[in-house]
């Protein structure tokens, strides 16, 4: 976790305590796993082919079975967005707006940043700047959306309990202006 900051009043910091105290009512997770020294080799480039992507989660199996013996988790993938990524604008547009999922949504980034926002219990709007080694767990239900940093880069692994992944359910509630990261 880089930093994290508020949208209406302009409170920003980098104090994990506090963060995890806003999180906890929302039951979200976020814990560091340092990146494996064996992921490195597919971490540099931007692009990576099917069996580039295998073999990164191959390298990163150690929190996967670590994961798997905790929560149950069955499947995952891997998240690989870079600037010249022919769908990236779409995809960062279609989870930039509030939503929730029916199931829980869980991130492993491994390499580049992004941003996830919550909205707290008290209405108030949270976005947290996560990065390599950053783990995430949002539980069903819970408001929030996900946005690139002006790096435009990111590799997360996703976990699953079933096979499958996350259609977003949209809020009609807006999102609050935040700085460009």
């Amino acid at each position: 976790m880089k930093e994290w900051r508020f949208g209406d009043e302009g409170a920003q910091g980098t104090s994990a305590r506090e963060l995890q105290q806003w999180l906890a009512p929302l039951g979200v997770t976020l814990r560091a796993y340092p990146v494996a020294a064996a992921a490195r080799p597919w971490l540099t480039p931007a692009v990576l082919d099917a069996a580039g992507q295998a073999a990164l989660l191959v390298a990163l199996d150690e929190v996967f079975q670590h994961l798997k013996a905790e929560r149950g988790y069955a499947d995952r993938d891997l998240v690989v967005l870079y600037p010249e990524h022919p769908q990236l604008a779409a995809l960062d547009e279609r989870f930039a707006p509030i939503h929730i999922h029916e199931d829980e949504e869980v991130r492993y980034v491994v390499d580049g940043e992004g941003i996830f926002g919550f909205v707290l219990p008290d209405g108030r709007q949270l976005e947290v700047t996560v990065n390599a080694g950053d783990y995430l767990h949002i539980p069903a239900q819970v408001e929030h959306w996900f946005r690139l940093t002006a790096c435009k880069r990111i590799k997360a692994v996703r976990y699953f309990s079933a096979q499958g992944g996350w259609t977003p359910i949209y809020s009609q509630r807006s999102r609050q202006r935040f700085p460009i990261q």
